[in-house]
């Protein structure tokens, strides 16, 4: 802690009017005692110690030095502070003042220096601050950094303190307030308890939407801790579930911070009573006290038996029975346990009744609030208490991008869905939860788990039982960490690479879409669902439906993006034959769940004008459940019919009565049931609507076996980024490589060639994996486990023949080669959209790089992104050029093909335009000059004649390709590019008329 000196007059002067203003200041509030006991009180704490006096002592700067610093979601989110010396500081000469305008989230944080031991706060009971009200009403968070290597790499607990005062407050936050934060964790957690011996500093999180300043001084530590902060009683779970006329053993311990003894002896008072279970004819009371005497070990245990009795009835609901725990000298339980006797004997609890028979069974019982509670889904991190899971009847949770257990691991995830899925046993009719994860390019939130070539390398594969298998390594890897349910895969037909989910697309044809749909069978197994309840399958999503790849860019109106969530303009037919083919395929495919867009439908000639997806009565009602048959359920996207003009109950009536059966609210949970409950009521929401909704979540709940097995199974947890999971992601990286140029056959390298290596993606895990990686937008660096290119290169090659300079600064002579490796850094939706601070262009760095190299030896590029980079003006330098796409955490599949251990087959799966200009451009286009043709890709496989009509027309397209030598004319790129999409719908015939048109042409 930094001591400062505060003897100076002037320091006198400012401890006056510090003590004046915490005079008037407890005055106003009625707060200062006159006579009494008070001020022995104070006098025996500890003198408070300082943390910031905000004079100077402590500097801006940032890790490992000791200093303030901001941090926000992007630039524009971050505050602008300065040291002000201001008359009405409340200590010192200066306060901290701040301006800020939040978008996203953004404040400030003070770090003690990395390289220095951490500091001791355990003898105090808080940190206090002065904060400069105006009265606002806003929420201010301020978090504290406990153990761990430093200030960015510990536990962190906040609390939070409202605005709602004027001029300066002593506000004062005692540690018994603090929480463990849930929805991040820099390093994943470390012991879950909040030390205060090994402290690394505080954070101020500052309210976002609104334009504005504030002011702060002295942040210091006060008062003298108590023993209620050093030590916890806690149960062993919240939930005890047993079957009736069985007993439970609820287990108290006590522990401590450093897990010390304790100096004082810790009660625990204990009694039944308050549920729904009826006291000596379901359970026979129990009351009592335990005591842990002064001295007793951190982590002894006590415990304390509920026993169950069975009753003459032959069918129960599940009954509940609360223990109240009365703790002393200690803090309590965040909540008190409750032992449920299990329901039995209901008929939707026969295993051997048929799904449809069990669930108009369970809908025949259930409230109409039980029923809303299954239609709505929140998000596990926004639950403002576990208990509401069961309070609320909730059917759902999910992790949104980036929403992680602590730890994040394959064992932390378990842990975290089963303790989800205990609370629901303590509902009424125990209706397990359906938890929902994006993995959509494998287990993708989970460090560590297997990570797949996004959706646009594997459309490039060209190969639908890779697809598969992909799909069935991530469906392995989800389901053994206790999540039943996949909202994957992304079935849009990406027309415009502009678009910043350009990635998440099989392609821009919706033939290969659809041959790609062969994932769903990967993830569900066979199409009548019988498969769902394996410990390796679960429940896929088609998204979006439907459009989402078509949007005009310019027309969307969510934010600073461009091109997402925006206006599909089309024709019915367009319609039809582009976005929805892909959908009818999916419901063949017996997919389980399909997820409405965010974007709006504009069919030309209905006189409509543009619809809300979430909105679209006629396309998911008509279109989806009615024409094409669907039986499973629709969840709407997160927080997707907050979109639908209109107030909210509008947004609700508006969204279930257009046919979504459960929705993604994934802060707003209590506000959806009351209003959907109202909008039942009035009779603008039918029951039957609602009874439909339900009966169809509880069919494909039922189905994946949840009923029986709610609980994670984790028989496959070893799987989990193991070398059988990550051979298929390493042959899927292979096969997604497209080969757009090599002259002089440059590829495929040497090992005994001297390779340099340069450029932004060659030794960088995360932009190879891209955005929805660990977190929502992905980031760049060490992020997860797993193999780069550059590494993968060495291993392909004697080490000493590889070397790197990222920028290619080192001396380029000596060398036989260059490769250099550039592209994008992550991102995902509409925050990748070009025009929301993203290009199709290589960075300066990445131009650089290329011309270096290249122009100092025979060099390959290859491109690292999501979807096309305009290299034309480059590529007369450039010998051999790649798409390596999004390849995931395994670049050895791109040094397989790169030294020819596996051939180069990739075919682009969208068009590769030389100018923004010409976007959006796609096959079947009138007019169509690319830089490279959809279809395109060269090989450096041996070709032989093979049999078949796939294979001639294989064999005709290298043939044209050949023939044409890289030169790539308008008059040939149109008809191969026309070839491609008539092959993978299975016209052979006319596939190779058109391309004995493009070899004419060549």
């Amino acid at each position: 802690m930094r001591h400062t000196d505060s003897t100076t007059r002037s320091g006198r002067r400012s401890r006056r009017r510090r003590a004046a203003l915490l005079a008037v200041s407890a005055l106003a509030a009625g707060l200062l005692p006159l006579t009494g006991t008070g001020a022995a009180s104070a006098a025996d704490d500890p003198a408070p110690t300082p943390v910031d006096r905000f004079e100077g002592e402590v500097p801006f700067a940032t890790q490992p030095a000791e200093g303030i610093f901001t941090w926000g979601g992007d630039t524009d989110d971050h505050p602008k502070l300065e040291l002000k010396e201001r008359a009405d500081a409340p200590e010192g000469a200066k306060v901290l003042e701040g301006a800020y305008d939040i978008s996203g989230y953004g404040g400030f944080s003070h770090d003690y220096a990395a390289d220095k031991p951490a500091h001791d706060w355990s003898a105090h009971k808080g940190v206090r601050l002065w904060w400069y009200g105006d009265d606002s009403g806003r929420k201010l968070t301020f978090e504290i950094k406990d153990g761990g290597a430093h200030g960015e790499a510990s536990e962190l607990w906040t609390t939070s303190f409202t605005d709602d005062f004027t001029g300066w407050k002593q506000v004062e936050l005692p540690f018994t307030q603090f929480e463990y934060r849930t929805d991040y964790q820099p390093v994943g957690g470390i012991d879950h308890v909040l030390g205060l011996d090994r402290m690394w500093g505080y954070a101020v999180t500052l309210p976002t939407g609104a334009k504005s300043q504030f002011a702060m001084d002295d942040v210091e530590l006060y008062g003298k801790a108590d023993q209620s902060l050093r030590a916890q009683v806690s149960t062993d779970a919240a939930v005890y579930p047993v079957k009736e006329g069985g007993a439970a053993a609820v287990k108290l311990s006590v522990t401590t911070t450093g897990n010390v003894p304790i100096e004082d002896p810790v009660t625990v008072e204990y009694a039944t009573g308050g549920g729904t279970a009826d006291a000596g004819k379901d359970y026979t009371p129990v009351t009592g006290k335990v005591t842990f005497p002064a001295g007793t070990a951190s982590g002894a245990a006590k415990t304390v038996t509920v026993a169950t009795a069975k009753d003459s009835a032959r069918s129960e609901t599940a009954e509940t029975i609360p223990l109240k725990l009365t703790v002393t000298g200690a803090k309590p339980p965040a909540e008190s346990p409750q032992v449920v006797i299990d329901a039995h004997g209901l008929p939707y609890l026969d295993t051997k009744a048929p799904i449809k028979k069990r669930v108009a069974d369970l809908v025949s019982r259930m409230s109409l609030e039980e029923k809303v509670g299954q239609m709505t889904q929140a998000e596990r991190a926004a639950l403002k208490s576990p208990g509401d899971i069961a309070s609320h009847n909730l059917g759902s949770l999910l992790s949104g991008g980036g929403s992680v257990p602590t730890p994040n691991t394959p064992e932390g995830w378990a842990k975290m869905i089963d303790g989800y899925q205990l609370r629901a046993q303590a509902t009424r009719f125990q209706i397990p939860l359906i938890y929902g994860v994006d993995a959509v390019h494998g287990h993708n939130n989970v460090v560590g788990a297997t990570i797949m070539p996004h959706n646009i390398g594997i459309g490039a594969s060209r190969d639908p039982q890779l697809a598969e298998k992909t799909g069935a390594v991530t469906a392995s890897e989800v389901r053994a960490t206790g999540v039943p349910w996949d909202f994957a895969p992304c079935l849009c037909v990406s027309r415009d690479e502009r678009w910043g989910r350009s990635y998440e697309s099989f392609g821009e044809d919706p033939a290969l879409v659809k041959s790609m749909e062969t994932m769903i069978k990967g993830f569900q197994g066979r199409a009548n669902g019988s498969d769902l309840d394996r410990d390796d399958k679960v429940l896929a999503t088609a998204k979006h439906f439907v459009g989402d790849g078509g949007t005009a860019y310019g027309s969307s109106t969510t934010g600073s993006y461009t091109i997402d969530q925006g206006i599909t303009k089309v024709t019915r037919q367009e319609l039809e034959a582009v976005h929805l083919a892909p959908f009818g395929e999916a419901v063949r495919r017996g997919v389980g769940t399909v997820m409405p867009s965010y974007s709006s439908l504009d069919i030309i000639g209905d006189d409509q004008g543009p619809v809300k997806m979430h909105a679209d009565a006629a396309m998911i009602n008509g279109e989806l459940k009615k024409k094409l048959g669907f039986e499973g359920f629709v969840i709407s996207d997160y927080a997707g019919i907050d979109q639908i003009p209109g107030d909210y109950a509008s947004d609700v009536r508006t969204s279930i009565n257009a046919g979504l059966d459960m929705i993604m609210v994934p802060n707003a949970y209590a506000d959806f049931e009351k209003t959907l409950l109202a909008e039942v009521s009035s009779g603008r929401v039918t029951e039957a609507r609602v009874n439909d909704a339900v009966s169809r979540i509880l069919t494909q709940k039922f189905k994946l076996g949840l009923f029986e097995k709610p609980y994670a199974d984790t028989a496959n947890s070893d799987k989990i980024g193991g070398a059988a999971h990550r051979a298929v992601a390493r042959e899927a990286a292979a096969k997604s490589q497209v080969l757009l140029k090599n002259d002089g056959n440059v590829l495929p390298l040497k090992p005994s060639q001297k390779v340099y290596v340069a450029g932004s993606n060659a030794d960088d895990i995360g932009n190879q994996t891209g955005g929805w990686t660990v977190s929502w937008q992905g980031s760049s660096g060490k992020i997860t486990d797993g193999t780069t290119i550059l590494q993968a290169m060495k291993k392909a090659a004697p080490a000493a023949s590889v070397d790197y300079s990222k920028d290619a600064s080192a001396p380029t002579s000596g060398y036989d080669v260059g490769v250099v490796v550039v592209g994008e850094t992550p991102y995902a939706e509409g925050v990748g959209d070009v025009g929301n601070g993203h290009d199709l262009e290589l960075s300066a760095a990445d131009r650089t790089a290329v011309d270096k190299v290249c122009g100092a030896m025979k060099c390959v590029v290859l491109t690292v992104s999501g979807r096309p980079q305009l290299i034309g003006d480059q590529l007369g330098d450039i010998d051999g050029l790649v798409a390596s796409w999004l390849p995931g955490t395994e670049g050895d599949g791109v040094a397989d093909v790169l030294y020819s251990k596996k051939p180069f087959t990739g075919q682009l799966p969208v068009t590769w335009p030389k100018s923004e200009a010409q976007l959006p451009i796609n096959v079947g286009d009138a007019s169509y000059d690319p830089q490279f043709p959809y279809g395109y890709g060269l090989t450096t496989k041996a070709t032989g004649s093979g049999s078949g009509d796939q294979a001639l027309v294989t064999g005709a397209r290298l043939k044209v390709q050949q023939k044409a030598g890289g030169k790539v004319t308008a008059a040939w790129a149109k008809p191969f590019a026309e070839a491609e999409h008539l092959a993978l719908t299975g016209d052979y015939k006319g596939a190779l008329k058109k391309l004995a048109a493009a070899y004419k042409a060549a």
